[in-house]
């Protein structure tokens, strides 16, 4: 089990302007624990509704290069110092077909948002969380992936490889981890009310199957509160037990080998 969310003392949730990642910055705020909430998006006009609900607002775009994520970072850090939690739910969707002109600019795009970038941030706050943690304050890592990292989707493959890549990402730091106080939460969402879709035109088509946002967001603080290492819903949740579970003790044993061969 993770640190619940009810222990920290501040959260920074990317992707903070819209869809989940607004969400969850919202219902973080307003936990009965108060916790302050950076929330961090690159759409100036959205930000000032955060500030509004008394959230801090910070401007950031992840599709950034590593020098201007580091320097993001260590800013973060020099002005929110008790930053102990990362809610890292910034991501892009996109539809390829392969019987017309693939934009690979694009693809690019959208796999260095879902995937590395958030592998950067993780990597550029672990020092910080590592001194925390020795200090012997709790800390959690909260990446979102989705309920497509295990059932690929052929439409948006890409998508479906850079969530199965943060999918393995959490398994192996969750093993890295195991001997300090840094937590690691995936929250695993599956086809959820949002505005993800509205770039492919597909959003009034699959309203008619989505969860709301609203149930989606309860379900999901909950499962932060008890502290689950994989918070998953509806479909999602289905997919996980059926295919991931049952491979989860191997690839736990496979992550614990080599993070002993890496020491």
């Amino acid at each position: 089990m993770a640190p619940s969310i009810d222990n920290s003392k501040c959260v920074l949730v990317t992707g903070a302007t819209s869809g989940i990642g607004r969400a969850l910055a919202l219902a973080i705020a307003a936990l009965p624990s108060h916790p302050k909430v950076i929330g961090v998006g690159r759409r100036k006009d959205r930000l000032a509704g955060l500030k509004d609900a008394g959230i801090d607002a910070e401007e950031f775009d992840v599709n950034a290069d590593r020098v201007k994520t580091k320097d993001f970072v260590e800013e973060m850090i020099q002005k929110y110092p008790e930053i102990d939690t990362l809610v890292l739910a910034a991501g892009v969707q996109r539809e390829v077909h392969f019987k017309k002109e693939v934009d690979l600019d694009a693809i690019a795009t959208e796999l260095h948002v879902n995937y590395f970038s958030i592998l950067a941030m993780i990597s550029f706050f672990m020092p910080h969380f590592m001194t925390k943690s020795a200090s012997g304050q709790p800390c959690l890592i909260a990446p979102v992936t989705s309920g497509l990292a295990y059932i690929p989707a052929p439409w948006i493959a890409n998508y479906s490889a850079s969530k199965a890549a943060l999918h393995s990402l959490c398994s192996s730091l969750r093993v890295q981890l195991e001997d300090t106080k840094i937590g690691v939460i995936e929250i695993s969402p599956p086809l959820v009310e949002s505005e993800l879709h509205d770039a492919e035109g597909t959003t009034e088509a699959l309203s008619k199957f989505w969860m709301p946002l609203s149930e989606y967001t309860k379900e999901t603080i909950e499962g932060f509160q008890r502290g689950d290492n994989v918070v998953c819903n509806g479909m999602a949740k289905n997919a996980y037990e059926q295919f991931e579970k049952p491979k989860e003790q191997m690839v736990s044993e496979m992550a614990k080998r080599a993070a002993t061969h890496s020491k």
